[in-house]
């Protein structure tokens, strides 16, 4: 972030606005919405100010800016059409540790001024840091038909109730779950039909109900996704949000982790080849721990849990112990990576199957059944097979297929990193050496990965050190 995001109580505060224009009077009335106490300065005011100024709701000082001005202000914001003034403005008011914008010039701010949506208490704010506040307007837009008006009258009646709820629980853990069952119950809804009584005393019930009872831990095993957090479901960013605790694969991105509840406990028990941070065994039973602690618990796969993410294992220990769990699919990284490859697993004029297979080298072998594997008209999608790519190779030229099979390897997919490697069974493995590639991979084989130059729609940034695209046919 190059911005800290904050809101300011200046209620009651002076604030100094240099500049008598149409945009000033805008910036005017969101301080006066705010509260707080306005002087303009200018040698003249449009319409707008100057009437706030007849009516004694704004302060005004006929005079061209100089220092004194920001004697006792706390906030100051320069809004005239002359660029030289604003510079004055912001060079002064930083001077004197005073939080200063210069409107539309973001190298002058300290502070930017945000599209707001409000809902008091609840107060939304989208800034894009100066670099473009049309956008920023059409994203809280936007925010406004998500965010409906009754929101500002739930905060009201948690404030109320605020008190009485630590009251009850003691633990900052046991009062978030309380007000999350309550915003996303029937009490909220009561409030957003209009029913304020009722929600008030279904919210008293419920606080002496959930008093007596005790918390009750629960897993989440929601798939993150080939990487690019974009490509998350709902469900899984709801679940994302409310857990306590984060345990969490070598295969979740960073953009993807960050997603999560900041304040959440986060483990790492990722898996490398031969670099294990935690065996599965402990895994399962570090879930069954944390939930009967009666923590939730999001245990956070790369793909799909249930396809090469062993979630299945996770499950039956949960079950075994009678831990209460749910699952989010996630998109796999076969079809997630081989669609922003450019590269269609399945097509009615190459292949009519599909098949999913890991790569994992023992012993310096891969145990895969290799004639089903060298079926024509078939794609196959090889997970963890970078290691193994020559072997991987050699097998396939051995059980049928041709070296001249078409091939690919795709390095980090979905993000703005991916890489991709075209060839054939032949070339691919000298190509990935050539490329330097590195996990995470993902392999394709068949004839559908021909149509890769064709389809190839995703485009990573080709400016940045690694994030491009790499195609060889031979």
């Amino acid at each position: 972030m190059e911005f800290l995001p904050i809101f300011f109580d200046i209620k009651g505060q002076p604030c100094c606005v240099i500049g008598g224009g149409d945009v000033a009077a805008r910036k005017v009335a969101m301080l006066l919405h705010s509260g707080g106490k306005v002087t303009v300065v200018a040698p003249q005011l449009c319409a707008t100010l100057k009437g706030d100024a007849d009516k004694g709701i704004i302060t005004y000082v006929q005079e061209t800016f100089s220092p004194e001005h920001l004697n006792q202000a706390v906030i100051a914001i320069a809004a005239t059409n002359d660029r030289a003034v604003n510079k004055r403005v912001s060079e002064v008011a930083k001077a004197h540790h005073i939080p200063v914008n210069v409107v539309d010039d973001p190298e002058f701010c300290s502070f930017i001024m945000p599209s707001v949506i409000d809902r008091s208490p609840v107060i939304v704010a989208v800034s894009t840091g100066g670099a473009s506040p049309v956008l920023a307007r059409l994203l809280r837009a936007r925010l406004e038909t998500l965010v409906p008006a009754s929101y500002g009258r739930l905060a009201s009646l948690a404030e109320k109730f605020r008190g009485k709820v630590k009251q009850h629980f003691s633990e900052s853990g046991q009062r978030r779950i309380f007000w999350e069952k309550v915003f996303q119950g029937p009490i909220a809804e009561m409030i957003f039909a209009g029913q304020e009584e009722q929600a008030k005393g279904a919210l008293e019930k419920a606080i002496t109900e959930s008093a007596d009872t005790p918390p009750q831990g629960e897993v989440y095993l929601v798939g993150g996704g080939p990487g690019n957090p974009d490509l998350l479901t709902f469900r899984a960013l709801r679940l994302m949000q409310q857990a306590d605790v984060i345990v969490y694969d070598n295969l979740v991105t960073p953009q993807v982790l960050e997603l999560t509840r900041r304040d959440a406990d986060r483990i790492f028990v990722g898996k490398q080849r031969a670099n294990h941070a935690m065996r599965q065994e402990e895994i399962n039973e570090l879930l069954v721990k944390l939930a009967k602690e009666g923590k939730r618990v999001l245990r956070l796969k790369g793909g799909d849990p249930f396809i090469f993410g062993r979630g299945g294992e996770e499950i039956e220990t949960l079950s075994a112990n009678q831990v209460p769990f749910q699952v989010v699919p996630g998109i796999t990284a076969a079809s997630g990576v081989a669609s922003y490859a450019g590269i269609p697993l399945t097509h009615r004029d190459y292949a009519q199957a599909c098949v999913f297979v890991t790569g994992h080298l023992k012993d310096g072998t891969m145990d895969l059944d290799w004639d089903m594997l060298a079926r024509p008209n078939q794609t196959v999608v090889i997970y963890m097979g970078l290691l193994g790519l020559p072997v991987l190779c050699q097998q396939l030229i051995t059980h049928g297929l041709t070296p001249s099979t078409p091939a690919a390897i795709v390095q980090q997919g979905t993000t703005p990193s991916q890489r991709v490697v075209t060839g054939t069974l032949e070339s691919l493995p000298r190509l990935a050496t050539d490329a330097r590639l590195k996990p995470p991979t993902l392999i394709i084989v068949g004839k559908v990965v021909s149509l890769q130059s064709k389809l190839a729609w995703f485009k990573p940034d080709q400016g940045s050190e690694g994030n491009f695209a790499l195609t060889r046919n031979n």
